[in-house]
This record gives structure tokens, C-alpha cells and sequence, in this order.
């Protein structure tokens, strides 16, 4: 006897893609090369004192299974928030998983938070329990009065903790240690929520990104393959975890083949080259700080790194660095590297890549047309909410309205460029998008034109100054290798070479010298403060 289905039928593609990991979810990951590879290194802790911990894939298992037994006797099930607010250390990593297997979802949150913003973190999201460290569990209990309950760990990232630190009077992180086999069993749902990452909330309250389990299926499936990440590999994570460089690019892409993370509680410049020769560490995340790091440090000629994972395709970096790099785009909410380059085609210079499979992509100009070769716009991607997407932004549907378009595109913020073999090339963020007197204009293409003067420039920033007329003007930051050199003369060559090399709606009109820039979270140029410090000066 034979069935037929309808030509019509139809299925929601969620489902569909939740399909795809029927019987999975984030313990079964775990617990699945517990079985397969109980024997290898996960997780390694590198700590400042270098006395480093190693939990293999059993190991990690049983610790995890312990902690969700703790969780589940303290009332913590399905749905229920925890906050994790802890620098990098093995009890957040822990804590994280644990929360996955009981079905809670682990909210991490950044350190550098004041109290007022932590208990924004906490009442949003509605948290029945905080993880902390001691250094700020004053802050959280002050934070967030109406927590069930708080635990601390023993130190502060491996760093012992003063005894006022200590008196804090809270159960410690030991007493959410239960039996293994306690650990609650439930039914897997790839679609369930796992993890919370609030986004920088530059310009309006942090927004709460929602990660599935099918989230962390779908970074662990994709990511070993865009970064080349085998099963003996190593990646070095010292990024903070409450963010989603550490979270999916460097642990879920671990997970996808059963490798090793090495964990620092923060990233140590002194350290670099030391913990990578320790631990044979072949994968990296390259960003401006880690590089200026890195060869501060010097290059040595037999380092073990194969694989840098950096914003954008400089081949000049691969022959310095001694290393491939390999450009990757994504954002929280993506997951995941959404666009990347691969080692079997050639780039143009400062090319962002092509779309990744399982993602689609869309350059849309501000009246909604589709973006011609040349021409600047919006990136947007589509994937699958849930999946390859985030699933939302937790309690605020008017914010997941405006991410998300009706047929599921994932408007990003970020202005590109459309090259003519199909590439895209990064030009800003919107909000950093210049529009002078109705015209568009790159702060990076100006800020490459700057380099290009060939001025000694340690770096340089192109941010809007305010302007009666055109609403808004370019104008540069610029911190000086040198600094004795005459910067009227130095300003004055990186202008007359912008005006022969720019149209001149896009030549600053003036270069403004600092000691250091202001930045954001992860070392990123602030150029929210910038501007403000553009419009202290002078009108131009």
C-alpha cells in the first residue's frame, strides 16, 4: 500500500530546519563525544598564573550533569533565566551547559556593567538566579534584590579574591553541585532557548538576542568547515564569553568536531605566543587589538596557528602573521560566520568574502532597490529564525518587527558595497554612514585614502562633524606614530592627498590629533564619543 502527499502541501521552514536536528540538541553534543572522544581535552583553563585545568569531553560531561542536578534542587527548569555575570573562568562555561540541560536559558551578561544596567539585564529578562564571581557579587546582590538566589565561585578567574570580596555571604558555587545522576532528562527540542546575549545598545536599551539549541547544532555543523577547524585542532579563546565570538565562533565550531579550547580569563598580550606554543593552539580570532598585540610581541617563525579569523581579506596580513586568514562576517544575531572567504578562490583586498551556504544575501539602497555593481547599501541576510538566525530579541517584539522583515530578512545595519564578481566590500555601519548634503559617504573609503598618504599614523578615524549647511561633514582623528612630528604639516599632506584622490564632498574637513581613542567593548573604535568630541571643536 502506498501514501501520497499533495502537491500542495507545505511545511513552515522552521520546522523543517528543526528536521533537520531531529534527537539533538546541546547535551546530546556534549554527551555524544563524551562517548565518541571521553578521552580528549574540551575544555582547557589557562589562567593568569598559568597553572591550567583540563576537562576532557567526559569529564566536561559529568561536570555539567552535576551542576544541572544542583540547578534542577534549587527549582530551575524549562524556561527559567539564570544570569551568568562572570569574566571568562570553567564555572561560567560549566554553568552555561548545565543551564542547556536542565532547559534554562543562560543569560551573560557584560562585566563592565554598572549596577542600574545589570538589573535592567535581570528584570528583563526575568532571572530567578544569578552565577558571579566574587569581585561582584556586592553588584549583583544590589543589582537584582529579587534574585531566589546568588552563588559565587572561590576566585576571581583563577586570581584570589580579597576578604572583603569575600564576605559577600553568599552560598558558594560548589553547593549547586548535586550527583550526575540526578540530572534531569528531557525531551530534546532543537527549537528550545538556550542562551541570552545582549547586544551594545549603543543608541537605545541593550537588546536581549535569543539563541536556540538550534542555534549552537547549526555554529557546531557549518563552523569547523568555514574556518577549517579539524577534530585535533586547538582554538584559543580570550575574548570575553558574553560574547558571541567566544560562544559560537570559537566553542560551537569546538563542538562541531570534537576539539579543544584553551580559555583565558581575558586576552594577555605578554601571554600570546607563550599560550599558543603551550598548547599548540592552531585556530585564532583576529581583531585590531590581538594583531597590534601579536606583533608587538614579534612573529615567531615556527608558530602553530593555521587559521586567523579576521573581518576582512588582507593577504598582506597572511604573509606578516605567518598564518591563513580567513574573513568572516557575522553579528550576534546571526549566529555565525553568515559571509566568509575560502582558501580555493582570490579576493579583492579588503573584501569581506561571499555569502555562506545556508544564508542568503541582499544589498538594499536606502529606497529599497536592490544595490548595482558599485553601488552602496544595507547588507541583509535571511536564514532561519531559530536556526541559522536568531530567534528573536526576548520581550521586545517592536525590535524583533524592525530586524526582521516579513519574509525573514535580517536587516544588519552594516553598509557594503557590491563588487563585480560577486563579492561585497565593508564600508560602515549605518549609523556611522556619513550623508553629506544628500550624498553618501564611506568613513572607511576615507579613512583608507588617509592611510594612503603614506603619514606617520599610529591610526586613524573618519566620523560626521555637524554642519549648518550639509548637516553633517567629514572629519579625522589621528593618533601619531610619531609625536614629533609637525602636525600642521602632517594634516595638511593627508588632506591635499584626500582632495586628489576623493571627490570633495568626501575630504575631511579637518584632521583633529589625539593620544588614544575612546572605545567600546572589545577594543572597537568609539565613534559615538568621537563625534561628540568633533562637535566640541570649532565649526568647519
Amino acid at each position: 500500500m502506498s501514501t501520497t502527499t499533495s502537491t500542495t502541501a507545505s511545511f513552515d521552514p522552521a520546522v523543517v530546519a528543526a528536521y533537520q536536528f531531529h534527537g539533538q540538541d546541546i547535551p546530546w553534543m556534549v554527551d555524544h563525544w563524551a562517548e565518541h572522544r571521553a578521552d580528549h581535552p574540551f575544555l582547557v583553563w589557562e589562567p593568569k598564573d598559568g597553572t591550567d585545568r583540563i576537562w576532557t569531553y567526559a569529564e566536561f560531561a559529568d561536570a555539567t550533569k552535576r551542576v544541572a542536578a544542583g540547578l534542577a534542587s534549587r527549582n530551575v527548569g524549562v524556561g527559567d533565566m539564570v544570569l551568568i555575570h562572570a569574566e571568562n573562568c570553567p564555572e561560567a562555561v560549566i554553568a552555561w551547559y548545565a543551564c542547556a540541560r536542565v532547559g534554562a536559558i543562560a543569560v551573560t551578561t557584560n562585566t563592565r556593567s554598572v549596577a542600574a544596567e545589570v538589573n535592567y539585564f535581570i528584570t528583563h529578562t526575568k532571572c530567578v538566579g544569578a552565577i558571579t564571581q566574587p569581585k561582584f557579587a556586592a553588584l549583583v546582590a544590589e543589582a537584582g534584590p529579587g534574585l531566589d538566589w546568588i552563588v559565587v565561585t572561590d576566585d576571581n578567574s583563577g586570581e584570589s579574591a580579597s576578604d572583603q570580596e569575600l564576605a559577600h555571604g553568599r552560598d558558594p558555587f560548589s553547593s549547586l553541585e548535586g550527583e550526575a545522576a540526578d540530572a534531569p532528562v528531557r525531551a530534546r527540542d532543537p527549537l528550545l532557548p538556550a542562551g541570552i546575549l545582549f547586544t551594545s545598545g549603543t543608541t537605545s536599551k541593550p537588546k536581549a538576542v535569543v539563541h536556540t539549541h538550534g542555534n549552537m547544532l547549526w555554529a557546531a555543523k557549518v563552523n569547523p568547515t568555514n574556518i577549517d577547524f579539524r577534530p585535533d585542532d586547538v582554538y584559543l579563546a580570550s575574548l570575553p564569553f558574553f560574547h558571541v565570538n567566544t560562544q559560537s565562533w570559537a566553542i560551537w565550531s569546538v563542538l562541531g568536531v570534537g576539539g579543544t579550547v584553551v580559555l583565558q580569563p581575558k586576552f594577555s598580550a605578554s601571554r600570546f605566543w607563550e599560550v599558543i606554543a603551550k598548547h599548540s593552539v592552531t585556530h585564532i580570532s583576529l581583531i585590531p587589538f590581538v594583531i597590534k598585540a601579536a606583533f608587538e610581541q614579534g612573529i615567531p617563525e615556527d608558530h602553530t596557528v593555521r587559521v586567523g579569523v579576521f573581518g576582512l581579506i588582507m593577504p598582506v596580513l597572511d604573509e606578516m602573521m605567518k598564518m591563513r586568514v580567513i574573513a568572516a562576517y557575522g553579528m550576534t544575531e546571526l549566529v555565525t560566520h553568515c559571509i566568509h572567504s575560502n582558501p580555493f578562490e582570490q579576493y579583492p583586498d579588503l573584501a569581506m568574502g561571499k555569502v555562506s551556504p545556508g544564508y542568503e544575501m541582499l544589498v538594499v539602497k536606502e529606497d529599497g532597490e536592490l544595490a548595482e555593481v558599485g553601488e552602496m547599501g544595507e547588507l541583509w541576510i535571511r536564514g532561519v529564525r531559530g536556526i541559522s538566525v536568531c530567534a528573536e530579541y526576548y520581550g521586545n517584539a517592536e525590535a524583533t518587527d524592525k530586524f526582521f522583515t516579513d519574509d525573514g530578512w535580517a536587516r544588519t545595519g552594516d553598509i557594503v558595497r557590491l563588487l563585480d564578481d560577486g563579492n561585497i566590500q565593508y564600508c560602515d555601519r549605518d549609523k556611522d554612514a556619513l550623508k553629506v548634503g544628500g550624498e553618501n559617504v564611506s568613513a572607511r573609503e576615507v579613512e583608507d585614502a588617509i592611510r594612503a598618504a603614506g603619514q606617520p599614523l599610529e591610526d586613524v578615524a573618519v566620523v560626521a562633524k555637524s554642519h549648518e549647511m550639509l548637516d553633517m561633514v567629514p572629519v579625522a582623528f589621528a593618533i601619531l606614530a610619531d609625536p614629533s612630528a609637525d602636525r600642521d604639516a602632517v594634516a595638511e599632506t593627508i588632506l591635499e592627498t584626500c582632495r586628489q584622490n576623493l571627490a570633495d564632498f568626501k575630504v575631511p574637513r579637518a584632521v583633529y590629533f589625539v593620544d588614544e581613542f575612546p572605545t567600546a567593548e572589545l577594543g572597537k573604535i568609539s565613534k559615538k564619543d568621537l563625534r561628540e568630541l568633533a562637535d566640541a571643536e570649532p565649526a568647519v
